[in-house]
């Protein structure tokens, strides 16, 4: 904990929380950008694959969805990022302990944590799927062989947004710290996921911040047709693990010893 750092009020059935300053962000980032010049070839591998799948689900999308789908799966990818983003809280986590990062030590975990991993991975997308499913059901007030002025456009995509925002947001509080922690430390998935919705609550001006980034890092992403995921998304998944680690302190938990 440094300086700037105080210890949050306690909470029942969750792991000890730091007050991290709001301009926190900036340094997690530097310190991902460090990760990935430490490990570039398996950190820009690990987002070239997530790039190709982007482009994938985003073709399966346009090509036998409609625009809506797209649109939701644009937005629902702040649903299924963090899962995503695991082999990254990982080659961090080695990078950290002095090894050299082993991109298959990502999916050797083994032990009762992989099975809360894979459980909450789980929980996620199928909010990822609700989410999609509900950007399509828009179109029962926005039939597609209608005619619209701009204003309904307007309309039709800030509901859509009103509503993937609220997935989003729910799914961000849950899911900020609960992976790493539960890949870092022999625990359980519902310690994990209190312990990170009272971290961000916590920090509130912190995390508006931090989620402001990873919003804006994924539409340029977007708007650069997947290309910037390449390297925005090993960027973000390593500074993800090092905002776990300035903002959550575990250390009541014994460490996964499989680094």
């Amino acid at each position: 904990m440094t300086e700037t750092e105080a210890e949050a009020k306690p909470l029942p059935f969750s792991a000890k929380v730091n007050i991290v300053p709001v301009n926190a962000p900036f340094k997690w980032l530097r310190q991902g950008a460090d990760d990935m010049k430490k490990a570039p070839g398996v950190s820009l591998s690990y987002g070239l694959m997530l790039s190709l799948l982007s482009m994938l689900l985003a073709y399966a999308s346009w090509q036998f969805g409609t625009l809506a789908l797209y649109l939701g799966m644009a937005t629902g990818f702040m649903l299924i990022g963090p899962v995503l983003a695991i082999g990254l809280y990982s080659i961090s986590c080695q990078i950290e302990k002095g090894h050299t990062p082993v991109l298959g030590r990502c999916i050797k975990e083994g032990g009762s944590h992989l099975r809360d991993m894979l459980l909450y991975s789980l929980i996620l997308m199928v909010v990822f799927m609700l989410w999609a499913r509900s950007a399509t059901a828009l179109h029962i007030f926005f039939p597609e062989t209608s005619n619209y002025t701009v204003m309904d456009l307007a309309l039709f995509l800030g509901i859509g947004s009103a509503i993937g925002a609220i997935f989003s947001a729910i799914v961000f509080t849950t899911s900020a710290f609960a992976l790493p922690m539960i890949m870092d430390r022999k625990t359980d998935g519902i310690t994990a996921v209190i312990t990170s919705i009272n971290a961000v609550l916590q920090n509130k001006k912190t995390m508006f911040l931090w989620g402001l980034m990873i919003v804006s890092f994924v539409i340029i992403g977007f708007l650069t047709f997947f290309i910037g995921f390449i390297v925005f998304l090993p960027l973000i998944g390593h500074a993800t693990w090092h905002a776990y680690r300035d903002t959550v302190d575990a250390s009541q938990w014994p460490e996964n010893d499989k680094y």
